[in-house]
């Protein structure tokens, strides 16, 4: 009697059809049995009966059959719809971690790391930060900037990933520059460069004999390529003058002129290509300013004052006509400026930003085509509503104006590879 049927005694849906279409052919077969049944004996019609019976009985077990099967393939539909469920939660997460890191890095990360889908390790964030496409590459360097333990071994770790066995130096700048964008703080771009050196020296132990030369040829370099590819530099650095620039940096040697004259012309014909800010840049650049406000700005060519929204951040002063602008209408660098109080008719509380070399400020501003022309200003005079407003505006204004890193840092090293020089 076919009483109880189980699913693992099949391999395959093959082997299911065969069977039932076995069992389709009993039933045909019993149907035909039953239209010719006239004229049996008592016996034969008592078989008859009991071959109806066996059907009856064959026919539930098909149905449970059939019941059991519909189970079991609601149950893998239902498995791979929770499979995929799962995979689509877990690929939005992911693609809400690296939109958070892009705005707020540490906070990505932990974001990423909360959910499982990051190892809150030094080697896994470097391989995510040097691996995964779209992040910020912007937020990348000021994650590695920073000097928390994690960050620092991150640096490291995100560093050794790069291979620079047999690159010249330009070759292997190229490669690290393109992976990040250098921070504006001269300290985190001194841990950088620190580490770039290190791994570089690794990688090429017969070229320096320290990673001090490294570091500083490394600087040297970069501040080649602005001398001769940024058109506000009027004055190119020569070979002559790069050459001498760099005498006595090997531990109070020269390098030779034909690998300084390599570089040279290697910047010379090829700068570097600099990544944009790609991702949410311009929402990670306002996310979380150094200050805001409305303010009123005194007109350049046409001398009339207009309210705009201004929001400092990122070393630049950026001013909107509405706060729910999505770009600015004017960008003002504050690299190598200054600001100051003034007083104006009927507008005590002002503030001037200038250029101390009475020279035209680098700035920007969009035209009511749409059109990004340069500015033409030799000052800009904002006046803000009170006496503590201003003086607010010029402290944080005072706070986020640089000047140019980089040369400071080599003047250090420098110091320190003459002072450790062998004496004759």
């Amino acid at each position: 009697m076919f009483s109880y049927f189980s699913l693992t005694n099949f391999n395959g849906l093959g082997v299911i059809s065969s069977f039932f279409f076995f069992l389709f052919c009993l039933l045909i077969s019993m149907t035909d049995f039953q239209m010719v049944s006239s004229g049996f004996t008592a016996d034969e019609m008592l078989e008859i009966e009991s071959i109806k019976m066996y059907k009856k009985e064959l026919l539930d077990d098909i149905q449970k059959l059939k019941m059991e099967i519909d189970n079991v393939m609601a149950g893998i539909l239902s498995f791979e719809s929770a499979e995929e469920n799962q995979t689509l939660v877990r690929s939005r997460q992911f693609s809400n971690g690296k939109k958070k890191f892009n705005m707020e890095p540490k906070k990505g990360i932990n974001y990423l790391v909360e959910n499982k889908l990051l190892k809150r390790t030094a080697n896994s964030i470097a391989e995510f930060l040097y691996k995964e496409e779209g992040l910020n590459k912007t937020a990348i360097g000021e994650f590695l900037g920073e000097r928390e333990a994690l960050s620092l071994q991150t640096l490291k770790a995100f560093v050794e990933l790069h291979e620079f066995s047999d690159l010249n130096l330009v070759q292997a700048l190229r490669q690290f520059l393109w992976s990040f964008r250098l921070p504006g703080e001269a300290q985190k771009i001194d841990r950088m460069m620190e580490a770039f050196a290190t791994r570089y020296c690794d990688c090429n132990t017969h070229v320096f004999q320290s990673t001090d030369t490294c570091y500083i040829l490394s600087f040297a370099i970069i501040m080649l390529n602005t001398s001769l590819h940024n058109p506000n530099v009027k004055e190119k650095t020569t070979l002559e003058r790069f050459v001498c620039m760099n005498r006595g940096i090997n531990n109070g040697q020269d390098l030779p002129n034909e690998l300084l004259s390599k570089l040279y012309e290697s910047i010379r014909n090829e700068p570097f290509k600099i990544p944009a800010d790609d991702g949410n840049d311009l929402t990670h650049t306002f996310f979380n300013p150094d200050r805001e406000g409305w303010l009123q700005k005194l007109g350049g060519r046409v001398k009339t004052w207009k309210r705009r929204w201004f929001i400092l951040t990122d070393n630049c002063l950026y001013y909107f006509e509405f706060t729910t602008d999505k770009e600015p209408r004017g960008i003002i660098p504050l690299e190598n400026l200054c600001v100051r109080e003034v007083n104006f008719h009927r507008r005590p509380f002002c503030l001037e930003l200038y250029n101390p070399n009475s020279q035209k400020i680098k700035a920007c501003k969009t035209e009511t085509d749409g059109r990004v022309v340069e500015g033409k200003h030799q000052s800009y005079t904002i006046c803000t509503a009170s006496a503590e407003e201003r003086d607010a505006w010029i402290q944080a204004i005072r706070a986020s104006i640089t000047k140019d890193p980089f040369y400071d840092l080599v003047s250090v090293r420098k110091k320190k590879v003459i002072n450790q020089a062998p004496q004759d």
